[in-house]
């Protein structure tokens, strides 16, 4: 059984095919960048919303969330609805190569490059394909190059193929008396999805930009310049008082680390003593205070609202884990005015254990100005 005429057809119609499958992925990675994107702003739109307690940013982002569950619900109805995909295909192959590539156990995994011969009412031709299949020892004489064996193929996914270690009669028969040419390498096919690692990143990418995008809209709200806003109100001359405040917070997630929350207590505590300067600031795992005093000038005060409480969390990381302290027992933040003109407050972290007790300082940017190890003085 020649299948001299398919070679001819398929050195023809190789390229074309693989052409047409280049743009098939292109456009199926297209949308599927698109759709992670847009996955990833509407999950970006519900974190900020609820950070920023905005009710309109939340609740499109989980219209948008909604809205993609529904579509693929309904992707998924219509394509269960489909026709059954078509049977698998009996063929016959030409073994151009085997390669064994193990051989503890009794099945054998063996690479082949096959040329597959589909039959003619499949009007398909002749094409190379690359499988890895377990045979088991006794049957591995049986498969040599130039040889023919039986296969099956899908006619929609030409690269799933296998071979049929247990043909009917009929078909040994014919692969007795068959000759098949080779096909030309240009006719190698491959699994389209077979790269799942360049997917994933892709969708990776995808969630991030679209995630970037909404944050980078918000950046004002959520991280707040180094200048304290016109519009707060300054404390007034005419009047002195002191006060201070505390909180403790409870519950899931419950520590101050969690991002977000250092932000949302702060402004907690401004609304309860009606003022957003504040002579110290204190925070440590479920607790926070402050103290003031409207009599204090700006200078020697510290401004809530323009805190960076984002770069806090890395701060007491940091301190965990180059101070000498293995295992921190507790940590804990104070803030404090700086100490002239135009210096900014000054943030000391504390973490304590078994080793001892230890701090580094830094500036309002988040930048370390001083260490002290545990055990060290000065």
């Amino acid at each position: 059984m020649g299948t001299t005429g398919q070679r001819f057809v398929s050195e023809v119609n190789g390229p074309v095919e693989q052409q047409r499958s280049g743009v098939g992925r292109v456009l199926v990675a297209l949308r599927l960048a698109a759709v992670s994107a847009v996955i990833g702003a509407a999950l970006a739109a519900l974190v900020v919303g609820v950070i920023l307690k905005d009710v309109p940013v939340l609740v499109t982002g989980g219209g948008v969330l909604a809205l993609l569950v529904l579509l693929a619900f309904l992707g998924g109805r219509r394509g269960a609805g489909l026709d059954a995909p078509p049977a698998r295909r009996t063929a016959l192959a030409r073994i151009e190569d085997l390669r064994a590539t193990g051989g503890e156990t009794a099945d054998v995994p063996v690479t082949f490059r096959l040329t597959v011969a589909p039959e003619p009412e499949d009007e398909r031709p002749a094409y190379r394909v690359k499988i890895s299949q377990s045979v088991n020892l006794v049957d591995i004489p049986a498969y040599r190059p130039r040889g023919i064996a039986v296969v099956e193929y899908h006619p929609e996914k030409p690269w799933d193929v296998r071979i049929v270690t247990r043909p009917t009669p009929e078909w040994s028969r014919r692969a007795e008396e068959a000759e098949i040419d080779s096909a030309p390498e240009s006719t190698l096919v491959r699994d389209p999805d077979g790269g799942a690692g360049a997917w994933c990143l892709l969708v990776l990418v995808g969630l991030l930009a679209g995630a970037a995008l909404v944050v980078l809209s918000f950046r004002g709200e959520l991280f707040a310049s180094d200048g304290p806003p016109a519009a707060s109100k300054p404390p007034s001359s005419s009047s002195s008082r002191t006060f201070s405040t505390s909180t403790t917070v409870s519950g899931p997630s419950s520590s101050l680390l969690t991002f977000g929350r250092m932000r949302a207590t702060a402004m907690e505590l401004e609304a309860r003593v009606d003022s957003a300067y504040v002579t110290s600031l204190r925070i440590e795992d479920h607790r926070m205070a402050v103290r003031g005093d409207s009599a204090r000038p700006l200078a020697e005060t510290v401004h809530l609202p323009s805190l960076p409480y984002e770069l806090f969390p890395g701060l007491v990381r940091e301190a965990r884990a180059t101070l000498g302290v293995r295992d921190a027992e507790s940590w804990r933040i104070d803030v404090t005015p700086g100490g002239g003109a135009g210096a900014g407050p000054r943030v000391r972290v504390t973490v304590s254990g078994t080793e001892g007790t230890a701090h580094l300082d830094a500036d309002v940017t988040g930048r370390i100005t001083d260490r002290r190890a545990a055990g060290e003085t000065g």
